[in-house]
């Protein structure tokens, strides 16, 4: 059919064209700052609050100390990053959404926003997993995120929203976005990021926004809820890093972790590294590469691409609160402690940069003005006046710590300022050195009523050279390790590692016909012979032995579970190890929902429960055969002065030992212990799957819980008897 009229079509684009382009813009917010401190802005951050109906201390601890404590820093935005209600049950095992946890975080907001004196268009909530919790679809009938968040009763509905602060000298680009998974499974298989090429996409649109922008120069800044090491890469292989690093992003700042796996939650990502780190495997450290030698601009040095990761703890426990200030380009920021109540004064240095967290750019030499260097700065926020503010630096370098400058800080602006900044100038020069942590810079501040606040000692180059960064182990676990790129090779490697068990020496006995026996092995001892030896006793339990070959082949082919996925409704879900399965797409194919957030269910099970099963059974067969050896030993009268009389000689007495030792059976008791254990971690992890879906184990995972108990119950009956 042809169109009757062109300028109808011409005006139906036009309008179409206008309402898109408005529509992208009506996310795309812009603030003015007005008032001193000039160049100078800062923002607050909170994230995993977890308001929960069992835990309202929570809420009402949130209430009272967040609203006053920001009518004193009077930040220019204040994001919270995710997880803003619990969705969990008292004991913590069944994970939906509960409205009642919305209703107060709503009225607590409300709250905070009236004592805080700041407009609520300054505050940018974001979905965590938690807010997702057993949500069908968003926009749906249990996302109530999107009834009563900030950004929901705003109508900020699109996942990538962006704000932008004007300083007069530069622009400060805030992008923020909602990578949470779409279809909202029930926890505990709710676990990372899913950014799609989509949202991939409006994020890099939302980051290049301002790069055509002649004369000021861009700072950029994202915000989620997931660490990178939590976000699966797209359907088409694309990360956050990478979309990041592309933009020249100068830190991403997100929750999710908590403040229980450490304080030291940061990360510095760059494009040149390790091949390793390049697969996005793992990084070793939180500094990333060591650094390099910073080059002049006669050396042709070009922009480094990197961006640093700040993680930044949790209100459920650690009542954690960030500021984080843009100082004349320089990004800094402190973690406040609010678990003992509000702070009276918080002190933050922006100037010189903390070296844990410098970026190498921020001190490329074709740019750097030295102007910016003649001062010592730091934001000064108190809640009464204050009466002295002191700087002073500390040498490192004798071994322990010489104040080697003291010099008291002098507040710069007036009465319209927007918060204090105080400075000190100082010879910059005199502490260049060639050791980023020589050098450390503490401040104090004393009020009106005599408190003093200090600040934490922290080191500085002024050469923009890197400290380093080290983790714990726990710190390594969960920002170290790309967890959606090593599920499957860690999946895979305990497969080839249990089947080579199983299956390769059983085939070298069918066809070599050497048979392993405990004598074999005493008389050669060794690691392999003592392998061969105790596999060739499981291959006498060919049942046992058989089953275990069929329920691991069948953890991969089959089902482990099904399972109720939505807070409420009938529709029941299959969980695979490549993850849940609802129901055909339209191609008649399956659709898999929750990789790799399904890991959590099959890494435990599989190296948790189903390896120490396979290592039990293998050395109860292994005990049986000693046993029996030692039942022939007897019968054939060569232990007649052991049977006779309990009086030995000295030479005699260790080896006497060690047949009461086998007569009593200890190790086999020893054993029936560690299978106990074995069956009560299963079953622990059984209660939890029961609760977290709505199953009954008997109907709806019968192979997965019943398996590994019966292999441990048949192998104890097999073994009970020497015969």
């Amino acid at each position: 059919m042809g169109i009757k009229n062109p300028f109808i079509f011409f005006f139906f684009l036009f309008t179409l064209h206008f309402s898109s382009a408005e529509s992208l813009n009506k996310e795309r917010e812009v603030i003015e700052l007005k008032g001193g401190p000039k160049d100078v802005a800062w923002v607050v951050q909170l994230s995993d609050l977890h308001f929960s109906v069992h835990h309202p201390e929570r809420a009402l601890n949130f209430s009272k100390i967040v609203g006053p404590a920001l009518s004193m820093i009077n930040p220019s935005l204040v994001f919270i990053t995710g997880d803003l209600t619990d969705g969990k049950s008292k004991d913590l095992l069944t994970m939906k959404q509960d409205e009642e946890e919305w209703l107060e975080y709503q009225k607590v907001l409300e709250d905070v926003i009236k004592r805080s004196g700041l407009k609520k268009n300054m505050f940018y909530d974001l979905r965590g997993n938690h807010d997702a919790f057993g949500v069908p679809a968003f926009g749906g009938k249990f996302d109530f995120y999107s009834n009563y968040s900030i950004n929901g009763q705003l109508k900020r509905s699109g996942l990538v929203n962006s704000v932008t602060i004007q300083t007069g000298e530069r622009s400060i680009l805030f992008v923020g976005f909602d990578s949470s998974m779409s279809l909202g499974l029930r926890g505990p298989t709710n676990l990372f990021g899913h950014p799609t090429d989509q949202l991939l996409d409006d994020i890099s649109s939302e980051l290049s926004a301002l790069d055509s922008q002649p004369v000021k120069s861009v700072i950029k800044i994202a915000y989620g809820h997931f660490p990178l090491s939590f976000s699966a890469a797209s359907h088409s292989g694309r990360t956050l890093k990478d979309t990041f690093l592309t933009h020249n992003l100068s830190a991403y700042l997100c929750g999710h972790l908590h403040t229980k796996f450490g304080k030291n939650l940061k990360r510095r990502h760059e494009s040149n590294q390790h091949p390793l780190y390049s697969h996005n495997f793992f990084q070793l450290n939180g500094h990333g590469s060591h650094p390099g030698n910073l080059k002049t601009c006669s050396d042709g040095a070009t922009e480094f691409k990197e961006f640093w990761e700040w993680e930044m703890g949790d209100w459920r426990k650690s009542r954690a609160m960030r500021i984080l200030a843009i100082d004349r380009g320089w990004t800094s920021f402190v973690d406040v402690d609010l678990r003992l109540g509000a702070k009276n004064v918080i002190l933050l240095p922006t100037f010189p940069l903390d070296s844990r967290f410098t970026l190498e750019r921020s001190f490329h030499k074709c740019k750097m003005d030295p102007l910016y260097f003649n001062s010592v700065r730091a934001l000064v926020f108190s809640s009464s006046p204050i009466v002295s503010v002191v700087a002073r630096i500390y040498d490192s370098s004798p071994g322990n710590l010489v104040m080697v400058l003291e010099t008291p800080m002098k507040k710069n602006g007036d009465a319209s300022s927007r918060a204090d900044l105080y400075t000190c100038p100082w010879n910059f020069k005199a502490f260049e050195d060639p050791s980023p942590d020589r050098f450390l810079l503490q401040i104090e501040a004393v009020d009106i009523r005599g408190r003093s606040t200090l600040t934490e000692l922290r080191p500085f180059s002024v050469g923009g050279l890197r400290s380093r960064l080290s983790w714990n182990w726990k710190e390594f676990m969960v920002m170290g390790c790309q967890w959606d790129a090593l599920y499957y090779p860690i999946l895979w490697s305990f497969y080839l590692l249990i089947l080579s068990i199983l299956l390769i020496p059983k085939a070298i006995s069918l066809v070599s016909n050497r048979q392993y026996t405990y004598k074999n092995f005493i008389s050669n001892k060794g690691l392999v012979s003592c392998a061969a030896w105790i596999l060739s006793e499981l291959y006498n339990v060919p049942l046992v032995w058989l089953s275990m070959i069929v329920y691991l082949f069948y953890l991969i082919l089959c089902p482990w579970l099904s399972g109720q996925v939505f807070t409420e409704g009938g529709e029941r879900g299959y969980m695979t190890y490549r993850g849940w399965v609802l129901r055909l797409n339209k191609r008649a194919k399956l659709d898999f929902h929750g990789y790799p957030d399904i890991m959590v269910v099959v890494l435990p099970h599989l190296y948790l429960v189903v390896l120490p099963t396979v290592i039990v059974i293998g050395v109860l067969v292994a005990e049986r055969a000693i046993f029996q050896d030692h039942l022939r030993a007897l019968s054939a009268k060569k232990e007649d002065d052991y049977l006779v009389t309990n009086k030995v000689s000295a030479s005699t007495h260790g080896r006497n030992k060690t047949l009461t030792l086998l007569h009593r059976r200890w190790i086999r008791k020893i054993l029936l212990l560690i299978s106990s254990a074995i069956c009560w971690k299963h079953f622990l992890n059984c209660r939890a799957l029961i609760k977290a879906y709505a199953m009954n184990p008997l109907i709806h995972f019968p192979i997965y819980s019943m398996s590994i108990p019966l292999f441990l119950a048949y192998t104890i009956y097999k073994t009970s008897r020497a015969e």
